[in-house]
C-alpha cells in the first residue's frame, strides 16, 4: 500500500509539471528588472539619471593608481589641488612635491562606457517609453542629452577631438570591427556638437529650481564655459610661436573662429545672469560670506549645478578629515594634506586696490615690519582670501587655527635674531608663552601645514564631519553665477565690449569688498586673475592656464621662476625684553616651502593628453595627439 501510494504520488507530480511546464518557463524572474519596466517608471528612469550624474568627472586628474582602461571614471577628488600652483602636499610622503614633470598621460579620459549608456537611454526613452507622456519623454531625453553633452566637454578639454557618437554601436560578431571604429572628429567639431546639443534641449529642461539636475541655465552655463574654452584656445593657440595641431584638426581650431565662440560664450552667460540666479549675500561677515557661497546647501542663489552627497552614511566622503586643519581635528589619523600656498595668497588684493604682496620687511629691507597680532598682514585684504583660505591669527568652527612657526629671540650681542622652532606642536617656550602653534607650520612634520596655511573652502564646518565615521555631505560646485559672470567679462573683453566686461567684474569685486566700481579699465591679466581668486579650488586654474597657452610658461620648471616654486609664509612671535616697541609682537618670513623638492614643470605635450595605446589598438584611426 505504502508502494502504491509512492508510485501514485510521483504519476501525479509528473503529471503537474507537465502540465504547467510550458507556463513555468515562461515566467520572469523575479530578481529581473525589465526594459519595459525601467523606461516606463519615472523613478527608475530618474534613478538612472542620478547614476550618470554621479559618473561624470568633476576633478582634475584620473587617479594614476587605477586601472584607467577598466575604470575610466575614477578620480582622486580634490587632492589633486596640490599638483598645482593654489596648494602644495603637507600630508605623509613627499612625492606630490617631488614632480618634476607632468606626465602626458596625467589629465587623461576616455570614458565611451558612459556615452554608450547614454545613447542607450535616449534610443529605450524613444522605442521603448510607452507609458510616458511626450513631455515626460522630453524632458528625459533632454537630461540625457545635456549629461552627454557635459562629458564630451569633459572628453574635448583633455583629448582635443575625439569620436563624436551619439548611437548605440554594436558588434555582429563577423570578425570585422571597422563598422565600430570611428576616427577623431575636429576638435572644433566637438565644441561645435556641444553648442548645438545645449541649444537644442535647453527649453525641454524641467527640474527648475534645483541645483542638482540639469535645467535650461544649467545647459548655457556649460555652454558659456565650453564655448569661452574654444575662443580661447582658437586665439591664444595661434599666437603661439608654433602653434599645436594636428594635420586633420584633432588638435587645434582656426584662428578665425574666435570671436564665434567669444559670441555664443557671452549670449549664453548672459541668458543665466538673467535667470533667477543672484550673487549670495545674506552674511555681513564678507569673508564668511563667500565661504558660505560655495559651502551653503540651503538658500543658495549663486549655485547653479552641483554634485550633492547624502546624509546617508556610505554617499558621504573623507575630503574635510583628510585636510582640517591640524589642531582642530577630530578624530582623525589624516588631516592637513593640501595646504595652500603664498603664491595664491599674495593674489588677493587689498582692498585700497594696492597689490596683495604681504608686507613683512621694511621699505630699506633692513628690518622686520612688526604686527600687533598674527593677522596683520592680511588686514583689508580681499575677503574672498578669508573664504578660501584661512590664515594666520584667524579661526575655523569657532576655534583658533593656532599658527606661529616659532619666536625670534633678540640677541644683543650679536646684533640680530635668532630662530628658535619647536619639534613638538604646541609646546611653549622658556618665558611660557607659546613657541610652536598646534598647527604649526612645520618644517617637516607631516600632516600639519608646510606652508603656514590652511584650506578653508570646501572644508565642513559642521561638527563630526572630519571624523572617520561621520565624515561630511559637502557638496561639491560645478557651476555657480560667479563663474558665469567672470565667463561673461572674459568673452566680452575679447570681444571689445569692454564696458560690459567692466560691470560683471566689479559686481564681483563689490562682494568681496571693494568699492563700487573699483576697476575703470580692464586687461586680460586682470581677468585671469579675478578667475584665480574667485576661482580657487574649484576645478578651473589648470584648465584657464591651458586655454590661455600659459601653463608653459607659468610652470616652466625653473627655479628661477617665483611662479614654477611653491612659497610659504612662517610667523614668529618676538622676544625682545626691554623694547616695549618690539617685544611680544609678530613678524614673518617669507621662504620656499620647505619639503616643496621640484619647481612646476608643464612640457607642450601636456596641453593635450595622451591617447592609451590600448585605444590606438582597439581603433587604427586613432591619432596621436601632439608630442607623443
Amino acid at each position: 500500500m505504502n508502494r502504491f501510494h509512492k508510485y501514485l504520488s510521483i504519476s501525479l507530480l509528473t503529471l503537474s509539471l507537465a502540465a504547467c511546464k510550458e507556463d513555468f518557463l515562461e515566467r520572469q524572474p523575479p530578481n529581473i528588472i525589465l526594459d519595459s519596466q525601467v523606461w516606463n517608471d519615472t523613478r527608475m528612469i530618474t534613478s538612472l539619471l542620478a547614476n550618470y550624474y554621479d559618473r561624470l568627472p568633476a576633478h582634475t586628474q584620473i587617479d594614476i593608481g587605477s586601472d584607467v582602461n577598466a575604470n575610466p571614471a575614477r578620480f582622486t577628488g580634490w587632492t589633486d589641488f596640490a599638483a598645482y600652483d593654489e596648494a602644495m602636499w603637507s600630508g605623509n610622503n613627499d612625492g606630490p612635491n617631488n614632480i618634476i614633470s607632468y606626465g602626458f598621460e596625467r589629465w587623461r579620459l576616455w570614458d565611451y562606457g558612459l556615452i554608450r549608456d547614454i545613447n542607450l537611454a535616449i534610443e529605450s526613452l524613444e522605442t521603448k517609453s510607452t507609458a510616458l507622456s511626450a513631455a515626460q519623454k522630453a524632458q528625459f531625453t533632454a537630461e540625457f542629452r545635456f549629461l552627454r553633452a557635459m562629458m564630451y566637454f569633459e572628453l574635448v578639454k583633455r583629448m582635443g577631438g575625439v569620436p563624436v557618437i551619439t548611437k548605440q554601436l554594436i558588434y555582429d560578431f563577423s570578425g570585422n570591427p571597422s563598422s565600430l571604429q570611428f576616427p577623431r572628429n575636429k576638435e572644433a567639431e566637438v565644441y561645435d556638437f556641444i553648442a548645438s546639443e545645449l541649444d537644442a534641449i535647453k527649453n525641454d529642461l524641467g527640474n527648475a529650481g534645483s541645483n542638482t539636475r540639469a535645467n535650461k541655465f544649467t545647459a548655457m552655463a556649460l555652454k558659456s564655459r565650453a564655448m569661452l574654452y574654444a575662443g580661447s584656445i582658437a586665439k591664444y593657440n595661434s599666437r603661439m610661436g608654433a602653434p599645436i595641431t594636428t594635420p586633420g584638426g584633432e588638435v587645434g581650431i582656426p584662428a578665425n573662429r574666435a570671436q564665434e565662440y567669444y559670441t555664443k560664450a557671452l549670449e549664453a552667460a548672459k541668458e543665466v545672469i538673467a535667470g533667477p540666479y543672484s550673487l549670495y549675500r545674506a552674511n555681513p561677515n564678507l569673508g564668511e560670506n563667500f565661504f558660505e557661497a560655495i559651502t551653503k546647501k540651503i538658500n543658495n542663489p549663486e549655485i547653479i549645478l552641483a554634485k550633492d552627497f547624502l546624509t546617508a552614511k556610505d554617499k558621504r566622503h573623507g575630503f574635510s578629515y583628510d585636510n582640517i586643519a591640524r589642531n582642530i581635528r577630530e578624530d582623525n589619523l589624516s588631516s592637513s594634506n593640501i595646504t595652500p600656498v603664498l603664491n595664491l595668497v599674495e593674489d588677493y588684493e587689498y582692498l585700497d586696490g594696492s597689490s596683495g604682496e604681504l608686507k613683512t620687511r621694511t621699505p630699506d629691507d633692513r628690518d622686520y615690519i612688526y604686527y600687533d597680532n598674527l593677522s596683520g598682514p592680511f588686514a583689508n585684504k580681499d575677503a574672498r582670501l578669508y573664504g578660501t583660505v584661512i590664515y594666520p591669527g584667524t579661526s575655523f568652527r569657532g576655534q583658533e587655527v593656532q599658527i606661529q612657526a616659532g619666536v625670534m629671540v633678540w640677541n644683543a650681542a650679536s646684533n640680530n635674531y635668532q630662530v628658535v622652532e619647536g619639534n613638538t606642536l604646541g609646546a611653549l617656550y622658556t618665558d611660557g608663552k607659546l613657541l610652536t602653534g598646534s598647527s604649526g607650520p612645520q618644517r617637516s612634520q607631516t600632516e600639519v601645514s608646510n606652508t603656514g596655511f590652511y584650506l578653508r573652502k570646501y572644508i565642513d564646518p559642521t561638527p563630526l564631519s572630519s571624523t572617520r565615521g561621520i565624515r561630511s555631505d559637502m557638496w561639491w560646485v560645478r557651476f555657480r553665477l560667479g563663474e558665469i559672470l567672470l565667463n561673461a567679462a572674459e568673452a566680452a573683453f575679447e570681444l571689445g565690449q569692454t564696458a560690459d566686461a567692466l560691470t560683471y567684474v566689479n559686481r564681483l569685486r563689490e562682494r568681496a569688498g571693494f568699492p563700487a566700481n573699483s576697476l575703470s579699465s580692464l586687461t586680460l591679466a586682470r581677468i585671469q586673475n579675478e578667475r584665480r581668486v574667485e576661482l580657487a579650488f574649484e576645478d578651473h586654474r589648470v584648465w584657464d592656464l591651458m586655454r590661455w597657452r600659459i601653463a608653459h610658461e607659468v610652470w616652466n620648471g625653473s627655479t628661477s621662476n617665483p611662479d614654477a616654486m611653491m612659497y610659504a609664509l612662517y610667523p614668529y612671535r618676538v622676544v625682545r625684553p626691554g623694547d616695549p616697541a618690539r617685544d611680544g609682537k609678530y613678524v614673518f618670513v617669507k621662504l620656499v616651502a620647505p619639503r616643496f623638492r621640484a619647481p612646476r614643470l608643464f612640457q607642450m605635450g601636456n596641453y593635450y593628453s595622451s591617447i592609451d595605446q590600448a585605444v590606438i589598438n582597439n581603433n587604427p584611426k586613432i591619432v596621436r595627439n601632439p608630442f607623443h
